[in-house]
Parts: C-alpha cells; structure tokens; sequence
C-alpha cells in the first residue's frame, strides 16, 4: 500500500513559514493541527493563552428539504389561491379552484318507489393544496340508511378515496377570472353489499370556469368508468354545470344541472338523467386567522326520465335536500 506524502510535505512547508515569518520570536505560537486536511491559527491574548473559534451557531445548520416544505405550506397556498378566482365552491358541482378544507356534506333522499336513502358524509372530507397548482381530496366512504322498506337496511358505501386536481389555467378576476383542470378520482368497492357497485371505478374529469363580476359559471364533464363488471355497469359520462351570483358580502344563491348520459350497460344504456338544484349558500365567516366557516343549502329534484325500475330505479332518486358544512383553512 503506498503511502500519500503531500500532505506532510505541505504541513512542513507551512510549518517552517510560519517561523521565519515570525522571525523564530520565544513567544509566537506554532500552527496547531487538528487533523491532515483542518490546520488553525492559535491566536493569543497577552497572557498567552490560545482562543480557539467558536462553533457555528445552531441557527447555521442548514434545514432538511423536507421542513422547508412544511414550513411554507401556507405560503404556497396564499399563492395558489391568489392566482385564481375566489368562486364558491359550488354545492354539487366540484369546483376547479383549488380549494383547502375539511368538508361535510348530507343528502336526505326520497325515492320514486316510495323508500328514502339518508347519506352522511356523501364522500366528502379533506382537501389540501401541496403545490401551487395542484390539489388532492381525501375522502372517507359515506354512511347510509335505506328506509321506509320492509327491510331497512345501514352500512358504509363504496369509498372515492383519492381525488387529485391539476390545474392548468387561471386567472384571478383582476386578469381575466377564468380557471381549466383536470381530475382524476379513484373509488373503492369497500362499501357494504347492499350499496357497493363490487367494482373499482376512475373517473378522469375537465373542469372549467369563468366570472364576470359578481357572477360565474363553474363546469365539469367526467367518466366514471368501472374497471370490472362493463357490460352491467356501462360508462357513463356526467355533466355539471352552476350558475352562481355573490351578493351582499356572504350571499352565493346558486343554479345547477346535474346531466348524467350511460354510453352502455344492461343497467341504463342510453337512457339520460336531469337533476335541478337551486341552493344558498352562505359564507366565508371569519372564525380564527386563516380558518373560515361556509355553509349551504339545496334542493334537488329529477326532471327527467319518467321513473322507471327496470331493470333499476332510474332516475336513481326522486328529489332530495341537500347541506353542506366547510371549514377553509
């Protein structure tokens, strides 16, 4: 094994420097070496003693990607928001703002054969923003019970876990008040047997929007698509549209339809469905620093078809109220 003799030659070197320079004076301090590759300078008081540097500060080490990315989590979503218009999220339609919240929503639906379904929950929970144009939801399964049947019936239904936004354009109501993304959602076929679909479902979604003033329209157009069970099931493709105006400060009345076409399937090939929904919704009221409450409130009814249950209930309910409950943050 060789041996690397530089650096004892340049330790030499430094060394025999050092002295003449000092003109070999009693009282001069040598270089002191703390390790091949780190020499210092003792310097001296006038009693002689050796001052050694202080280490750096705490303050100076240097902080993990991960905690810089935490510690300007806020900051990153005053940017994204300030980039888009500040709509209201509207209550069916899923708005294309990127929006950070927590989310409870509640249907009380009554059926055209004569039985109500109760929905807690309705797939809604945590939205956050963790980047400037990107969003994802994490939602809990809805639960639910079946009455006014012979056999009523609770339990949990199929869960859309995962929804993840990508917004492509925007542009706040200073510079044009204008939004397009797009979705893509995943849902599990977790639910109890009397409610699960017993197939995953994705749905890629576009959304868009655009104000005037006080007034805006927020659109989407999605696939829910089963990835089994095809030929009952069927595509479908699921329209929303909502007509909204803001008045007096905390005052969004809204206007929405609700378009829902099955491509295929035994179930609804070919057949459509149409829900209205007027609704009110009130907020944001400020509650503590970035946190602000919203609240609102809907009816919906079926315009079309005729009900029918054959081969299923279709529409799949007659009308329904529907509440919401967010807390931004």
């Amino acid at each position: 094994m060789r041996m690397n003799t530089a650096w004892p030659v340049a330790v030499c070197a430094t060394i025999l420097y050092t002295n003449v320079a000092q003109g070999a004076q009693p009282d001069a301090q040598p270089l002191l070496m703390t390790s091949p590759a780190n020499w210092q300078l003792a310097q001296t008081t006038p009693s002689g003693a050796a001052i050694q540097s202080d280490p750096p500060a705490a303050s100076d080490a240097p902080v993990s990607s991960v905690s810089q990315y935490f510690s300007g989590w806020f900051d990153r979503v005053e940017r994204a928001q300030a980039s888009q218009p500040h709509w209201m999220t509207p209550l069916v339609t899923v708005t294309p703002r990127l929006e950070q919240e927590v989310r409870y929503d509640q249907y009380w639906q009554n059926r055209a054969n004569g039985s109500t379904l109760d929905t807690f929950g309705s797939g809604k929970g945590l939205e956050l923003i963790p980047t400037e144009t990107n969003e994802i939801l994490i939602n809990p399964p809805a639960y639910q019970e079946l009455g006014a049947v012979k056999k009523p019936v609770s339990g949990w239904a199929d869960d859309p876990f995962l929804v993840v936004k990508q917004r492509l354009l925007s542009a706040n109501e200073q510079d044009g008040n204008y939004i397009v993304t797009t979705f893509l959602g995943v849902t599990a076929p977790s639910g109890n047997v009397a409610f699960t679909n017993r197939a995953w479902y994705i749905t890629p979604t576009i959304a868009f929007g655009k104000g005037w003033e006080n007034f805006d329209i927020q659109a989407t157009i999605g696939v829910p698509t089963p990835l089994s069970y095809q030929s009952r099931l069927g595509t479908s493709i699921a329209t929303n549209v909502a007509f909204q105006y803001h008045a007096f400060a905390y005052f969004w009345p809204e206007f929405e339809v609700n378009h829902t076409y099955w491509m295929n399937g035994i179930q609804r090939a070919g057949k459509n469905q149409v829900f209205l929904t007027p609704g009110l919704i009130l907020g944001r009221f400020q509650i503590k620093d970035r946190i602000k409450a919203v609240i609102g409130v809907g009816y919906q009814f079926a315009v079309s078809p005729k009900f029918t249950d054959v081969p299923v209930m279709t529409p799949v309910y007659d009308r329904a109220w529907v509440m919401t409950a967010r807390l931004t943050f």
